[in-house]
């Protein structure tokens, strides 16, 4: 057999040490870049924060009333009801004054029920301004003698809820959108788009200004939704999960939560439903 003479380069320790640092280099900075793509892909938990409250104390509510909307003016409680034919006789379109000691409203104004759904009511400027549901007519009366003083057309498809913050009448209409009207033209001139973690926010309804934040009934579910009213960022929400509860416990016929009231004088906020028995004052955090 004949013997091979295999003739191998002499080893480079230096050139060894060189290549096995830059190996350990590039390992730690992937480690570094792995790290930092975990750290920016990481998920944000932008869900609005839960708002606590606390129920300061129970009023009777008319279970025949099917709330549209709530509110104080001049220290008085008011509220706003609907109705339409196919609903039983005993409900109707009208708003007035609450009796809390009884829950009864003392009609100020009640229109045609086989015409108009009564919605959302704001007082501005010495007038009473009302919305309808889906006829698009909206009215003005005298906040002294409820007398009417004439009707405009709603700029949007439905009219649903009502406030002002002085300048401006503030409606929704059951989408995302909240509509800042003039008060003497009614044209739109700022249209506010609701949006949480997950997008737009629907169903927008009944509507309270409270401390400069918007706080808004969500239909159809148990929220009240506090609304920057510069970005349209829900910043917080009520879950009245347990007060919806207890009010359907009390009266079956309960239905789904509408009616916000901000109170002035007591700092509280007056909250109540569709039928519901019961308006609950509760206190939150400003």
């Amino acid at each position: 057999m004949q013997a091979f003479d295999i003739n191998l380069p002499p080893i480079n320790l230096n050139m060894t040490r060189t290549l096995s640092f830059l190996l350990i280099l590039s390992l730690l900075a992937g480690c570094n870049n792995s790290d930092r793509n975990n750290n920016a892909t990481a998920p944000a938990d932008n869900t609005p924060p839960t708002i606590d409250y606390s129920v300061m104390k129970l009023l009777p509510h008319d279970t025949s009333a099917f709330t549209e909307g709530l509110l104080f003016h001049d220290g008085q409680l008011y509220e706003s009801t609907g109705t339409d034919t196919d609903m039983p006789e005993s409900r109707r379109s009208l708003f007035g004054t609450v009796d809390t000691a009884t829950g009864k409203i003392h009609p100020k104004v009640e229109i045609d029920r086989n015409k108009y759904f009564g919605e959302g009511i704001a007082f501005l400027n010495g007038k009473v301004y009302q919305l309808t549901y889906t006829t698009k007519v909206g009215f003005i009366y005298d906040a002294t003698t409820f007398k009417k003083l004439g009707e405009f057309t709603i700029p949007t498809r439905e009219g649903w809820g009502m406030t002002t913050n002085g300048a401006d009448l503030i409606m929704s209409d059951g989408t995302s959108n909240i509509s800042y009207l003039d008060p003497n033209t009614f044209q739109v001139r700022k249209t506010l788009s609701v949006f949480d973690n997950n997008g737009p926010v629907s169903n927008v309804n009944e509507l309270e200004l409270v401390h400069g934040y918007l706080y808004a009934n969500q239909w159809q579910t148990n929220y009240i939704l506090k609304i920057d009213t510069t970005s349209g960022k829900v910043v917080g929400r009520l879950d009245l999960d347990s007060i919806v509860a207890e009010a359907r416990n009390k009266f079956s016929g309960s239905e789904v939560l509408n009616g916000i009231a901000w109170n002035p004088t007591s700092g509280l906020l007056y909250v109540t439903g569709k039928l519901w028995p019961s308006i609950y004052e509760i206190k939150i955090p400003l």
